[in-house]
C-alpha cells in the first residue's frame, strides 16, 4: 500500500515506553522524540568556537533524558534550561538505563554521536564540485 499525505500526517508514530528506573524509586515514561526534537538534540550538543566545531558531551544523558521523560500523555516532564543540570546530579546509572532507551525510540544508534562528530569536522565544501 503506497501511503498519501494524510496517511503519513495521521501515523502515530512516536513510540512510548515505561522504563523500570529502581534508583528512583519506579518506572518513567521514555518518548521517541520527533525530527525537529531530534534536531535540537543534536543542535545543542554542537559546539562552536571560531572555525572549530565540537561535540560537547557535557551532560549528554540528561540532556536526552530532559527530551524525552514524559507523562503518560507524552507531556515532557522536565525543561531544557532548568532541568538538565538537575537532572545530570542524578545516578549515573539510572540516566544511562533511560538514555539508552531514549536513543532507541529516537533512532539515534550507537555511532550517530560519533558520526555527529565526524562530519562537524569534514569541510561541507570538500565534496563540491569545482567551478
Amino acid at each position: 500500500m503506497t501511503l498519501k499525505r494524510d496517511d503519513i500526517l495521521k501515523a502515530q508514530d512516536i513510540l512510548t515506553e515505561k522504563v523500570p528506573v529502581p534508583e528512583w524509586g519506579g518506572d518513567v515514561c521514555v518518548k521517541g522524540m520527533t525530527g525537529t526534537e531530534r534536531d535540537a538534540f543534536e543542535s545543542s550538543i554542537v559546539s562552536s568556537n571560531g572555525k572549530k566545531t565540537s561535540v560537547n558531551m557535557v551532560n549528554i544523558r540528561a540532556k536526552l533524558a530532559a527530551q524525552t521523560i514524559c507523562d503518560e500523555n507524552g507531556e515532557r516532564l522536565f525543561t531544557d534550561a532548568d532541568d538538565v543540570k538537575v537532572l545530570g546530579a542524578k545516578s549515573a546509572t539510572a540516566l544511562q538505563r533511560v538514555f539508552e532507551v531514549a536513543q532507541r525510540l529516537s533512532g539515534i544508534g550507537d555511532d550517530a554521536i560519533q558520526e555527529l562528530a565526524e562530519g562537524l569536522q569534514k569541510n561541507p565544501l570538500e565534496d563540491s564540485p569545482s567551478d
